[in-house]
């Protein structure tokens, strides 16, 4: 690790453990020691991971930065590049006035947000319990979870990102903040459009009385003042609209890319036009099926089911859709997590979703194969089962559990 690397993740562990003691969950100078060690356990592993340079650094992320920096900075901004949204090249423009490696700053940011992603984690799961050692368990699970590890400081990738805000706006609608949840949520689409995979549960919501109706109206709003700066530097507002639509044409025609999808169990389709057809209308199925059950049961929608319903969701679309690629279950990955936090007895869940995650990881990271990826698939058919079973669970409660 060289000195900036050093730097930055002294500066984020820091920041990790003042997070922690501002939340009330170091009460006593022992917790304060063991939680300043798992913090430097996990950003130890961060820093060993740092300097793996990728095929997707190579070809877009470096050249992105790199744009920015021959063009002005965010003076660029009103030039499209790239097929990530704006919020996220704010950064990259930032980043390319600073004389360091580009490579160790795009990792830092969501070496920021691994943090955020597990503080949100458990505040969500602070709901369900008001246990410190599963509050805790749940921010340091998630701190030292495979995928989110190697998403960020290897892969130099940022769903950290748009889950953290994913997470942090469920927790805030639950919290009876719905306004700031939809905020939130919107802040996660403008990051990734794979926000899409969550955003279903503030339908939940609604049909929960957790958010009103004229909360909606905060989504576009929060999209368009995140999209404001690129469009003052002459960026096309249409654009900014038309972006994800675009970057759809681009996720290639094949039906599975490395993920545990349903299409993992087909290597061979005759007519992949009409599989993927059938892919997308059994997601569409799903979620339609799904919040029809939450308007039929909405006298028994408490907070655990709804966090069921938002595994559900994460794991299901996904697993149904077309086209999907090995990082597009990060969300299931940490929503299983969650749940797992607040009802121990469903730990086999993320563990799972995991092991379905990684297989993924490992064919991009590795270039190669550690299973098939069908088993991965089976794996996820078995979490939504069981995140099914969990749902129906608390559902059949004979009041609502808030």
């Amino acid at each position: 690790m060289d000195v900036l690397t050093i730097t930055l993740l002294l500066v984020i562990g820091a920041a990790a453990l003042v997070l922690l003691y501002s939340s009330g969950m170091l009460r006593t100078p022992g917790r304060v020691c063991l939680a300043a060690a798992l913090i430097a356990g996990a950003f130890i592993l961060r820093g060993l991971c740092m300097g793996h340079v990728t095929l997707d650094y190579q070809d877009f992320l470096s050249r992105w930065v790199q744009f920015y920096r021959d063009n002005g900075g965010f003076a660029a901004l009103g030039e499209p590049v790239g097929n990530y949204n704006l919020p996220y090249l704010y950064f990259l423009a930032a980043f390319s006035y600073i004389g360091a490696d580009d490579l160790v700053l795009i990792k830092a940011l969501s070496v920021v947000f691994d943090v955020v992603l597990a503080w949100a984690v458990m505040k969500l799961v602070g709901l369900y319990t008001g246990s410190d050692v599963r509050r805790l368990a749940a921010f340091f699970l998630t701190l030292y979870w495979p995928s989110v590890i190697l998403n960020g400081s290897c892969w130099g990738q940022c769903d950290s990102i748009y889950v953290a805000f994913a997470v942090l706006a469920l927790y805030l609608a639950l919290n009876g903040r719905g306004a700031a949840g939809m905020a939130c949520m919107a802040v996660s689409f403008a990051f990734k459009l794979q926000a899409v995979f969550v955003m279903p549960i503030f339908v939940v919501l609604l049909i929960a009385k957790k958010v009103k109706l004229w909360h909606f109206l905060l989504f576009p709003l929060t999209y368009v003042v995140l999209m404001l700066p690129a469009v003052l530097m002459g960026y096309p507002l249409l654009g900014t609209v038309t972006l994800y639509f675009d970057q759809m044409g681009t996720v290639g025609s094949a039906l599975n890319y490395n993920s545990s999808s349903v299409y993992a169990f087909f290597y061979n389709v005759e007519d992949p036009e009409t599989a993927s057809l059938l892919g997308i209308i059994a997601a569409f199925a799903l979620m339609c099926l799904c919040l029809l059950w939450a308007w039929k049961k909405r006298s028994r929608l408490g907070r655990a089911a709804i966090l069921g319903f938002a595994v559900i969701f994460a794991v299901g679309i996904p697993f149904l859709l077309p086209h999907m690629h090995d990082r597009y279950f990060y969300a299931a990955d940490i929503l299983t997590l969650a749940l797992a936090c607040a009802a121990p007895e469903y730990l086999v869940l993320p563990a799972l979703t995991e092991f379905a995650s990684l297989l993924g990881y490992h064919a991009y990271l590795k270039l190669r194969y550690l299973l098939p990826m069908h088993w991965g698939a089976a794996a996820l058919v078995l979490v939504l089962a069981g995140s099914l079973a969990y749902t129906a669970a608390q559902l059949s409660r004979g009041r609502r559990r808030m």
